[in-house]
């Protein structure tokens, strides 16, 4: 019994050795690293790279630089792309706005995203090129053409944020908003690339000799890693609530109707909007010189009208200075199918497209009986006549009078948003429910008899719209027409959005993010922990390993010549030690080679 229970723990003990040899190996996967070696510095034979030595830097002076500087320029066009594709919901406002500066329509905001995408999209495959070359032990060195694409890239993204900052400063508030929404992704996908990245840290620790590098190394990823652990320490989202406390979907207002599936501002957007099940109508209201109020967002008629075509002469002058007869002349429908601004024409059948073709300019007058037939709430910007207008100062009047007495609509109806004489017309009409577009103090608002705030949507407040609503004062917010962003308000307690999409955020029926306290610490704790747990198991097998490999290579060991050599086959580098073979025999490298001649590698 006694041999063969030796037996067996000999071969246990050989079945151990083998699977440490395993572990203890290193493998460089030909294929795989020509190909990664190839599209980073276009070395494609294997002549031309070379691997990390134990106690060497994973590169050079110069391929640190150009690492770092992909690192940097990976994360200001990840700020970028992310600054920009929250900002879709105002990308008809930016495209609208570079019409009015070019004179012609074209979809810049949609150019700019696929740019930006482009551009991170390169230098994201370069730095995980480089992640996977130093995984594999191997040094770097980067292309000089790849070089000067990471610097286009890198001023594309300062240039672009810098310009778009002037000019549209507001984004940044939307960026911050929807950190509301997406910052527990944003927070796993975080933790992930950390933990991914630990694979590659460890490795390069423990074979760098020098205690500077390695401090620096492990310091910098450390605080990267705690400060991403905690960081939803800090995290605030009005969509991370107790069950049973989420109120009602906001109610939906048309933002100058439905102007994705119509031309905006004409009878057919507005039908759209209530078709779509919108619960009111936004529009802007003009007088024109004869003194006929009518609908037009614009102070010309450039945009929305084929004045250029009817009236050339005249394309730049305001459109309150024509007469009822002239605009009824204009075609208010075909801009829309030419320049599509949503890209959303395609949707309409052939007898829509015809109804769109032939919409003209719309009077508030057929407005407010659309709105009194459907039961929706109106409304509206007054704009005043400009200098030399008959009724420049009677503007008001004239609109009160379309509302009183020539429309079928109630009072009660209308949301009454503008400021001038606005004690006046409350004594006129006291039935009209008086908006304000600012955010006065509560006094104010009372003695004015507020009882509707009507608010860009960068000023949500969860704590604003709660106390405003204690004193029967409800809140609009507009323009909303991204699912995430009436979400957000929808959390918040927000009444009502004006919106350009009534089709789509109709058709939510709970807010895209929805998660209880408890719930979203649990989903905290175990991403941190599980991560932890990875990295800890990742650090010790890299340290378990190194150890093996450094005893088996005889980093110090007595030699008989003072030096070593190193066996290349085709799969790995083995290091071994001349005329040594009692005690390194046992390891596992030298026990893979020990029948493989000894090769000098020079």
């Amino acid at each position: 019994m006694a041999p063969s229970t030796t037996s067996l723990s000999k071969l246990k003990l050989g079945k151990l050795r083998v699977v440490r040899r395993t572990l203890l190996q290193r493998y460089e996967h030909q294929p795989f690293v020509s190909c990664l070696s190839g599209i980073y510095g276009c070395q494609w034979r294997r002549y031309q790279r070379s691997r990390t030595q134990p106690g060497d830097c994973c590169c050079n002076k110069l391929e640190c630089a150009s690492l770092a500087l992909l690192i940097v320029t990976f994360c200001l066009t990840l700020v970028f792309l992310y600054f920009w594709s929250g900002a879709q919901n105002d990308y008809n406002d930016f495209d609208w706005f570079n019409f009015g500066n070019m004179g012609f329509w074209f979809p810049w905001s949609v150019v700019l995203l696929v740019i930006a995408a482009s551009f991170f999209t390169y230098v994201t495959a370069l730095l995980v090129l480089a992640v996977c070359l130093l995984s594999e032990g191997h040094k770097l060195y980067l292309h000089w053409g790849h070089k000067i694409g990471i610097l286009v890239s890198l001023t594309f993204s300062i240039v672009a944020t810098a310009v778009l900052s002037d000019l549209w400063s507001n984004e940044w508030t939307t960026l911050l908003l929807s950190f509301q929404m997406t910052a527990p992704y944003l927070h796993i996908g975080g933790v992930l690339l950390l933990t991914l990245l630990s694979w590659p840290i460890a490795l390069h620790f423990f074979r760098i000799n020098r205690p500077v590098w390695r401090a620096l190394i492990i310091g910098v990823y450390l605080v990267a890693l705690s400060a991403l652990y905690l960081v939803p320490l800090g995290m605030y989202s009005p969509c991370i609530k107790d069950e049973g406390t989420l109120g009602p979907a906001p109610a939906l207002i048309g933002h100058r109707g439905a102007p994705m599936l119509a031309p905006e501002n004409t009878l057919m957007s507005f039908e759209k909007a209530v078709e779509a099940g919108g619960n009111g109508l936004e529009t802007d209201v003009t007088i024109s010189y004869d003194g006929v109020p009518f609908l037009m967002h614009d102070r010309t008629l450039r945009r929305t009208t084929n004045i250029q075509e009817v009236f050339p002469n005249r394309s730049d002058m305001p459109a309150a200075m024509f007469t009822w007869s002239e605009l009824e002349s204009l075609n208010s429908g075909a801009w829309f199918l030419s320049r599509d601004p949503f890209g959303s024409a395609w949707s309409l059948s052939a007898e829509e497209r015809a109804q769109a073709q032939n919409q003209s300019v719309c009077t508030l007058r057929a407005f407010l009986d659309l709105a009194a037939q459907r039961d929706q709430l109106v409304i509206f910007d007054l704009y005043r006549p400009p200098r030399g207008h008959p009724y420049r100062d009677t503007w008001i009047a004239r609109t009160l009078e379309v509302i009183q007495n020539e429309s079928s609509i109630h009072s009660n109806q209308v949301l009454w948003l503008p400021t001038d004489l606005r004690a006046l017309v409350q004594e006129m009409d006291p039935e009209l429910q008086q908006t304000s577009g600012s955010q006065l103090p509560l006094e104010e608002l009372q003695q004015n008899h507020i009882v509707k705030l009507n608010l860009h949507y960068s000023s949500m407040s969860t704590q604003l719209i709660s106390e405003y609503a204690l004193v029967n004062i409800s809140t609009n917010l507009y323009v909303i027409s991204q699912p995430w962003l009436y979400s957000l308000a929808w959390c918040a307690g927000a009444h009502s959005v004006t919106t350009n999409a009534p089709q789509l955020l109709s058709s939510l029926r709970a807010p895209v993010f929805l998660m209880t306290p408890e719930e979203y610490t649990l989903m905290w704790v175990l991403t941190d922990a599980v991560s932890l747990l990875f990295i800890v198991i990742v650090f010790i097998f890299h340290w378990w390993r190194e150890r093996g490999l450094a005893f088996c290579s005889g980093i110090k060991p007595t030699l008989d010549n003072g030096s070593y050599s190193q066996f290349r086959t085709e799969m790995r580098d083995v290091w071994s030690v001349s005329s040594v073979m009692t005690p390194i025999q046992t390891c596992s490298l030298v026990a893979a080679t020990s029948n493989l001649a000894t090769i000098s590698e020079h």
